[in-house]
């Protein structure tokens, strides 16, 4: 399964941007979103931009993997629970 998760872009340099998410930077390849400006949001998978979003879907995006995190903690600290 592949997985590609939202990310603002704080610089560009040429084919190149500075992205962020969860206070992470990363640079990344915005070749194949050439129109792609600061402060967009895109999709990033395996270190390249594939598709711009807009902020509400960015934003509701990372809400719903938020979610999931903290679901899958709550499990991981109940199997600890049921160990012990």
């Amino acid at each position: 399964m592949c997985l590609a998760v939202p990310v603002r872009v704080l610089q560009i340099d040429g084919q190149k941007a500075l992205v962020e998410l969860g206070g992470l930077a990363r640079q990344t390849s915005i070749m194949l979103v050439p129109d792609t400006q600061v402060g967009d949001y895109v999709l990033l998978h395996a270190g390249f931009a594939i598709q711009k979003l807009d902020e509400r879907e960015a934003e509701e995006t990372m809400r719903l993997f938020a979610e999931i995190a903290e679901g899958m903690q709550n499990t991981s600290n109940l199997s600890e629970v049921k160990t012990k």
